[in-house]
């Protein structure tokens, strides 16, 4: 490496592309985007934490830009921007502020909350005035120079269907943290989540897609440093070109990238893909009150969405004091170019996009054409990996489920409130019900999308536990820390009777019953389905809702509870290996059918009172809404197999009852099939029948209280050629079966 302080040092003009540092194997090329700056001085950093300046004297199109023959990988820097200080119109440049690249690939050190990380005077009586230029050398991160290379071999993308994939989401640290197969060295880090022990456990589970919340390197919030508590979740970003720095077994910051990339590399070996959760909607750097240490300081007005003649102030769609300014074009170009860096260096499978309707305000409300999903749409490496989008923000109808372009898939909040009502006795939800179990049609059908546009969830970071779910009427936060981020209004939980941990042998049994019934129902509807990690064997946060702050065994996967909840896990595998067999769970194309009540052989789904009598709108009106079946019928899929053949499956009749009384179902006569088998019943722990039990056509079985049984089809319908339909209901007559 070159000595920094060397009088030899060289400097020639450089590139103005691509931003950021750039090692080709002789030196390192800089650029640095600022339409404000009027001065930039780049700022390399010696390991005893010596500053050399070098002038940055070449800029086009707002670029400055110079190339160090002899800087290599390893080397620290930063930036100094020469500018205008004038904050009540958006201009914010202070040179004393020692400002990380944007584009930078890894950094080093820490932030440490002292004063001159803000350009402001702390102390003023008014909040954020007056000015502080005390040099911020030594209490900022560093970016860091990188070495690109890395052997990929033979590495591709599994890329897995989206009608045959399952998601699930995890933290990397709170996967590994306590794994017991893990060497210790390796705990809550990329090396760790490669480690055979965690992909053969996803595998062995049947995930195909594993969903990391943020990687991208965050900042740890002064408030939270402040009360002992540390940034857990990691949506508060600043790198968005670099892998979290924590969480990297290897010391040098430039070996976190190899070491993620031989993360990715480890996930496709197995068949898996990886999915980023990302955080382009905010930066960490707050309001007007936050610390200058990269955007705000390089140009304010350009990276931030400014309130409307008072630019001392931020637009807040986020919640967390600012919102990233998607009506600019540098500042679409870094987020473009930090999804095709992930994608195109990184070999990354898609992206979870949180906030997404934030990326869609161009103006105050939210356009679904915005430039940004323009970009995506016609860019040929980030248009061909999953998107999924939370399609909500804080701001006024920040509410946007349904509402994003054909390309992407959402998040279906509606699906995740439907089954917690649902299960929890809501009355008059069978509608919803129904809709969310097929799909979503009523959601994302209009535009052109598939049924795998809704992810559909139970639980997911964001809230309660399964476990949890179904053990707490209330949330018990110990630190009571609020997030104005939590999308949830209401839990829509229920603690089956008590709350919290009970001793009580059928308050267990009927929430291990619960939990067996969102499973089920998460895994057997149409879309796609994800599961937050741990689950499958019954995670417990002790009833905390919001964990953001929680960087503790509160929050962290407990290794143990896979022993104690064996056969929860075993009864998810299964579910998710019933899924993957067969494709009338898992449709490519919206169900479709004929009129209610008519051509039951070819209609692909019909749905029936327990009576076994298909439903009338007078049925789907009835208040009671807590009990039917649905029949899936597997001779009647249209779409083709990926090799053009037609697909043909076994049919299913699902019963739920989510009454707390036991209610007689009756099956549905002969032309939906002639004998059926029960295979799964959420009564037992593992799901199979407690004996084997076959039924005929017309035969009655009586559906636990709270509990979902699934028939399959073992002889096919009788076609006695009369044409006749089944008959219909009357909701008074489901009534009486009710009762």
């Amino acid at each position: 490496m070159t000595d920094v302080n060397s009088p030899d040092l060289v400097v020639w003009p450089g590139s103005a592309y691509p931003l950021g540092s750039t090692y080709d194997g002789a030196g390192t090329n800089f650029a640095l985007f600022s339409s404000v700056a009027e001065r930039v001085e780049l700022c390399l950093i010696d390991k005893q934490g010596a500053e050399t300046r070098v002038e940055l004297e070449e800029v086009d199109n707002f670029v400055w830009h110079a190339y160090l023959p002899g800087i290599t990988p390893g080397q620290r820097y930063g930036y100094r921007v020469h500018g205008p200080w004038d904050p009540q119109h958006g201009k914010r440049c202070d040179p004393s502020k020692l400002l990380i690249d944007p584009y930078a690939r890894a950094f080093d050190g820490a932030f440490d909350g002292d004063a001159s990380l803000f350009s402001y005077d702390i102390h003023a009586e008014e909040p954020g005035a007056g000015r502080n230029e005390d040099d911020s050398l030594g209490h900022t991160m560093l970016s860091v120079v990188i070495n690109p290379f890395f052997d990929w071999g033979d590495d591709r993308s599994p890329r897995i269907p989206d009608e045959e994939a399952v998601i699930y989401e995890c933290h990397v640290k709170g996967m590994t943290q306590t794994h017991p197969d893990v060497p210790e060295n390796l705990r809550g880090t990329y090396a760790g989540m490669a480690h055979p022990a965690v992909i053969d456990y996803l595998k062995d589970l049947g995930v195909t897609s594993v969903e990391l919340m943020p990687v991208h390197q965050f900042y740890q919030d002064d408030r939270l440093r402040e009360l002992g508590l540390r940034n857990y979740w990691g949506y508060n970003t600043f790198g968005f070109f670099a892998p979290h720095q924590d969480y990297a077994a290897a010391e040098k910051p430039s070996d976190a990238v190899a070491e993620f990339k031989g993360m990715v590399r480890a996930y496709h070996e197995a068949g898996m893909e990886i999915i980023l959760d990302v955080v382009y909607n905010h930066t960490s750097e707050g309001n007007h009150l936050g610390p200058t240490f990269a955007f705000r300081g390089i140009d304010n007005q350009a990276y931030y969405r400014l309130v409307d003649g008072d630019e001392f102030h931020y637009t807040d769609y986020t919640g967390t004091g600012n919102s990233f300014n998607v009506r600019y074009p540098h500042s679409l170009q870094m987020i473009m170019d930090s999804l095709r860096y992930w994608v195109s260096e990184m070999h990354v499978d898609g992206f979870r996009f949180d906030l997404a309707s934030t990326l869609a305000r161009e103006f105050s409300d939210v356009d679904r054409l915005a430039t940004f999903f323009d970009l995506v749409q016609q860019d040929p490496i980030v248009s061909q990996v999953k998107l999924i989008a939370e399609p909500w923000d804080v701001g006024e109808n920040g509410y946007q489920v349904g509402n994003f372009p054909a390309l992407w898939s959402e998040w279906n909040g509606k699906y995740r409130d439907t089954m917690r009502d649902f299960w929890r006795g809501e009355p008059s939800t069978l509608g919803e019900f129904a809709s969310r179990l097929t799909g979503s049609s009523d959601l994302y059908q209009h535009n052109g999308r598939r049924p795998t546009a809704s992810i559909n969830f139970i639980t997911a970071h964001d809230g309660f536990t399964l476990n949890d779910l179904v053990s707490y009427n209330d949330k018990h936060n110990e630190d009571n820390m609020e997030d104005s981020r939590d999308g949830e209004s209401h839990n829509r939980s229920w603690n089956c009777g008590e709350e919290g941990p009970t001793d009580n042998p059928e308050i267990a049994q009927l929430r291990a019953q619960q939990r067996r019934n969102f499973l089920t129902t998460l895994l057997l509807s149409q879309g796609t389905p994800m599961i937050a990690h741990g689950d499958e064997f019954a995670r417990t946060q002790r009833g905390n809702n919001n964990v953001y702050c929680q960087d503790n065994e509160i929050a962290w996967m407990n290794w143990e509870r896979l022993g104690e909840a064996e056969e929860l896990h075993d009864f998810t595998r299964r579910l998710i290996a019933i899924r993957k067999m067969h494709p009338v769970f898992r449709r490519r194309r919206f169900l479709a059918g004929g009129a209610l009540g008519h051509d039951v052989v070819e209609r692909e789904i019909a749905w029936l009172v327990p009576s076994g009598k298909v439903m009338t709108q007078q049925d789907w009106d009835f208040a009671f809404g807590k009990a039917l079946m649905v029949y899936l019928n597997g001779a009647a899929i249209t779409e083709p197999d990926r090799r053009g053949q037609r697909v043909v499956d076994d049919s299913f009749i699902l019963m739920f009852n989510a009454h707390f009384e036991d209610i007689e179902f009756t099956l549905p006569p002969q032309t939906f099939g002639q004998k059926w088998d029960v295979v799964i019943d959420t009564t037992e722990p593992l799901g199979y029948p407690a004996q084997k039990l076959s039924l005929e056509a017309e035969a009655t079985i009586t559906v636990p209280a709270r509990s979902t049984i699934v028939l399959k089809q073992i002889e096919p319908p009788l076609i006695d050629g009369s044409g006749t339909a089944p008959e219909t209901s009357e909701a008074t007559e489901d009534a009486a079966d009710a009762k």
